[in-house]
């Protein structure tokens, strides 16, 4: 049993792993993470807003991965938003640590939609536990020696369409591309980190006086990888209370829930189980946790 989950732990890593230089982490809770990825929306409601995020992917499948996330945005006067974001990616034996600063400017397209045009820039650690290879009882690759985990400049891009009924996102977070491992006698020993392209868009169906239909998608493109799609159906009630389903196309189904405990406090979680057996049968699914504290400025639509 030992040998078979050590198995499945090396396969998961190098499926991951195979990926993770091209695919940065997935939210189920996307709308509600819109930082990480669009530095357009630092500020776009009108609100001062903390938000924390959890993600735990695979649970009992060891090293599997985990993101924790923070951000912070606040609007200054009623053209100007400033944002602040850092994330910890941790998998098998990998961890990345990025930080961000976010600026956006508002444009006022129409009496009920804004336009935010905004800026990133940061940069992001790279490391590797060598040791924990060997904790675990796998053999050290000497080709590890040859990694960078150097600091990573980053700068990003992005634009964010407000309406009153929906949203359009469009951004590249990390438009500078780098190595994560050293080049050793003209050999790449592994991947290079890719710019990433964001599509997002959703929109509000009034049902009744207190029940919203909210549809909305992700689409993510990194050059040599395929399309990832995510599809969320959402109904809101007496805007207070959120639950919904999407579906992946990387092959993952997912439940999500949205509460509004206060009006400066919301609570979300998401459960996502993989459609791969070799996934599904040996871990008890994806969990996401976020808390996001709201603290009104100015009034915008959303």
């Amino acid at each position: 049993m030992k040998f078979y989950k050590n198995t499945l732990t090396i396969v998961a890593f190098l499926l991951f792993g195979s990926l993770y230089a091209q695919q940065e982490p997935n939210y189920s809770l996307y709308r509600y993470t819109m930082n990480v990825i669009n530095p357009a929306y630092a500020g776009a409601d009108g609100n001062t807003s903390l938000t924390s995020s959890f993600r735990s992917q695979w649970i009992s499948v060891l090293g599997a991965p985990e993101t924790q996330s923070f951000f912070y945005a606040q609007p200054f006067g009623n053209k100007i938003g400033l944002g602040l974001s850092l994330v910890s990616d941790q998998v098998f034996v990998e961890s990345q640590t990025s930080f961000n600063v976010d600026f956006s400017y508002r444009l006022q397209v129409s009496e009920t939609a804004n336009l935010f045009l905004g800026l990133k820039a940061g940069g992001r650690t790279y490391d590797i536990d060598r040791e924990n290879l060997i904790n675990i009882g796998l053999p050290s690759d000497p080709a590890l020696n040859n990694i960078d985990t150097g600091f990573r400049p980053n700068f990003g891009a992005g634009a964010y369409l407000m309406h009153d009924k929906y949203y359009l996102s469009l951004s590249v977070p990390s438009i500078l591309s780098s190595e994560r491992i050293d080049k050793s006698e003209g050999r790449v020993t592994q991947a290079t980190q890719e710019a990433h392209v964001y599509l997002s868009g959703g929109y509000n169906f009034d049902i009744s006086e207190s029940t919203e239909f909210r549809p909305s998608t992700m689409i993510r493109y990194v050059s040599g990888s395929p399309i990832s799609l995510d599809l969320t159906a959402a109904f809101r009630f007496f805007d207070k209370f959120e639950i919904g389903a999407a579906y992946r196309t990387d092959e993952a189904i997912s439940g999500l829930v949205m509460l509004s405990i206060a009006d400066w406090m919301n609570v979300g979680y998401a459960y996502e189980s993989s459609t791969r057996d070799e996934i599904s049968n040996n871990s008890n699914g994806t969990h996401e946790i976020l808390l996001r504290l709201n603290f009104k400025n100015r009034k915008t639509s959303n």
